[in-house]
């Protein structure tokens, strides 16, 4: 009975810190928050004035009482029947056989029920219904789609150098408050950086910040991994040397998208972190030197690990610096002086070329206006874009004994993103 109450008083009591919290931390404001809102309160309010289905062009033209207009392609809406014949409710997938449709096929009778939903009758007589706000939210106009991509995708960056106010939010709030969750997860989306702070100071800290998103990802070093100083090392990251700026495990792949690290010993003189925004510094790049990106862009770079840890392993893959989108634009990069292979499978003339172009784009990671500096505190982790944010730190001196220890895990964007839409749908009350 007493440790029930206590839950409900803790709970209580991290509700409103919580609240303070949200309400003064304004680098943790998160625009998609008040955008969801927006865009949902639009799709609940659609309602259809007018539906017709011009045979010629295999199209059924909705307008809206908005005055907009929508036109959807008949094979689309066949394809996507919500019937239960044609789609399992239960598992949210289709059971439409590909093979069973008809590409070319056209509405048979098409007709408008209260301003909310469209009946189609297709030639076979099968019947279909679409609600209004199902289908606003699919419009295939330019805007509509953007603004799709922006709801599932949350693609916006917001760009630092060495001005950066890390954000910060307490570790128990992201754990026991959905809100406080929610926040962290764009914003780490958003800026690429998070610092939790208050955790314990002990070894499974991460263990548990990987059940708040569900779950870590596995590596050949294991679930976690402890940096710290190590005899025979097998791994720069186990020595008291300086760490050049590099993302992680670039040799697999499919990189880890987030990594964690928490402090849980901090040496008295050095061993600073620093990190820098890769984005950021590969549009100056881009701009500045236009063929230099396209040489980082271009070149599949040979990265190798190999050794024993979580198991022994032999691992070889190839990698750009910079993995870029249709749009030319950076997306991912891939880059760890440490891990770099000996063997580079490009003809000798390219080989300098290249050099320079990397040569140029590390110089733009370590300039003074792009990295930023700051020194773990025990119980703090950073949270960091694993594929955009690259990371280093500064030597330390070693010790009979260990004086700095960081435990360390990755987890994969794609199970990080289905935790922050589960999350934005309890916080928004969302569909």
């Amino acid at each position: 009975m007493w440790r029930l109450a206590a839950r409900v008083l803790l709970g209580t009591k991290v509700h409103l810190v919580t609240r303070r919290l949200l309400a003064g931390a304004a680098n943790l404001q998160c625009c998609w928050w008040r955008t969801a809102r927006r865009t949902h309160t639009g799709y609940m309010s659609a309602g259809i004035r007018k539906v017709e289905a011009p045979d010629a062009e295999h199209l059924i033209r909705v307008q809206w009482e908005d005055g907009s207009e929508s036109c959807y392609p008949c094979v689309w809406l066949r394809d996507n029947c919500q019937c239960p014949h044609c789609f399992l409710h239960s598992a949210k997938a289709r059971k439409l056989l590909f093979e069973d449709l008809d590409v070319d096929i056209v509405a048979k009778e098409v007709t408008l029920t209260d301003r909310k939903k469209i009946f189609i009758t297709w030639p076979d007589e099968h019947t279909s219904e679409y609600e209004a706000e199902w289908l606003k939210k699919r419009c295939f106009s330019e805007a509509a789609r953007a603004e799709m991509r922006e709801d599932l995708f949350l693609p916006e960056h917001q760009y630092w150098g060495s001005d950066l106010q890390l954000p910060k939010i307490p570790f128990e709030e992201i754990m026991y408050d959905d809100e406080s969750a929610y926040k962290w997860l764009c914003t780490l989306k958003k800026m690429g950086v998070v610092l939790l702070t208050g955790a314990a100071a002990r070894q499974g800290e991460l263990v548990k910040l990987g059940h708040r998103i569900g779950f870590l990802r596995l590596t050949f070093y294991g679930l976690t991994w402890q940096v710290q100083d190590k005899a025979d090392a097998n791994n720069v990251a186990y020595t008291t040397g300086k760490l050049c700026f590099h993302t992680d495990y670039p040799v697999l792949q499919h990189p880890p998208g987030v990594q964690f690290l928490h402090c849980i010993k901090q040496t008295a003189t050095g061993g600073e972190s620093e990190i820098v925004d890769g984005f950021h510094a590969a549009n100056k790049l881009k701009h500045q030197n236009p063929q230099a990106y396209q040489i980082l862009t271009s070149t599949a770079v040979d990265y190798t690990d190999i050794g024993v840890d979580y198991c022994d392993f032999a691992v070889q893959g190839k990698q750009r610096i910079i993995d870029v989108d249709y749009r030319g634009q950076a997306v991912r990069i891939n880059f760890n002086n440490a891990t770099r292979d000996t063997v580079f499978d490009i003809p000798a003339e390219e080989v300098r070329p290249f050099y320079a172009a990397l040569k140029e784009f590390n110089d733009l990671l370590n300039s003074t206006e792009h990295k930023f500096t700051f020194k773990l505190k025990p119980g703090d982790i950073v949270t960091f874009d694993n594929w955009r944010v690259l990371h280093g730190r500064k030597s330390y001196q070693s010790g009979s004994e260990v004086t700095r220890h960081l435990e360390g895990a990755y987890a994969d964007w794609d199970v990080v993103m289905s935790r922050l839409r589960l999350l934005r749908k309890r916080v928004l009350n969302r569909d």
